[in-house]
């Protein structure tokens, strides 16, 4: 093989690569004109059940407080609103601190946490993963 060859093909497994690593990674962010679908939103067909949907209410000031370990929870859809992009969800929901998630289930608000006033989020992952897995369980039924 060539060396020209081969360095072609290394470009393409890097592209390749780095296309997994960012569909595996990427946050998705919602705005007003999506909520609603999203927080609605179907699986796939042929699931026994719809997941619930995590939105963290995200604001720029306070970045360094934003949950990171979202990627982390099981049996939940998670999604990042920016609260400047967000502001009916906002009102509705009486978003007041950021961050702040919502846990829904079929669109239907079913756990808050709240930031306090130092602006950070009071729970841990395990505490967030206890109220995933209850919307669930409570949903089989």
């Amino acid at each position: 093989m060539s060396y020209n060859k081969e360095v072609d093909n290394m470009k393409y497994l890097n592209i390749i690569l780095l296309l997994i690593s960012f569909n595996v990674s990427a946050q998705e962010w919602i705005s007003d004109d999506n909520f609603d679908n999203k927080i609605n939103e179907k699986q796939a067909f042929g699931d026994d059940q719809n997941k619930p949907v995590i939105v963290e209410f995200y604001a720029k000031f306070n970045d360094a407080n934003k949950f990171e370990q979202w990627s982390e929870l099981k049996d939940v859809i998670y999604y990042r609103a920016d609260i400047a992009t967000c502001p009916t969800a906002k009102k509705k929901y009486k978003v007041r601190m950021a961050p702040t998630l919502i846990i829904f289930k079929d669109g239907i608000k079913e756990t808050v946490f709240k930031a306090g006033l130092d602006l950070m989020l009071p729970v841990d992952l395990n505490e967030i993963q206890e109220a995933v897995d209850e919307v669930n369980t409570a949903s089989q039924f």
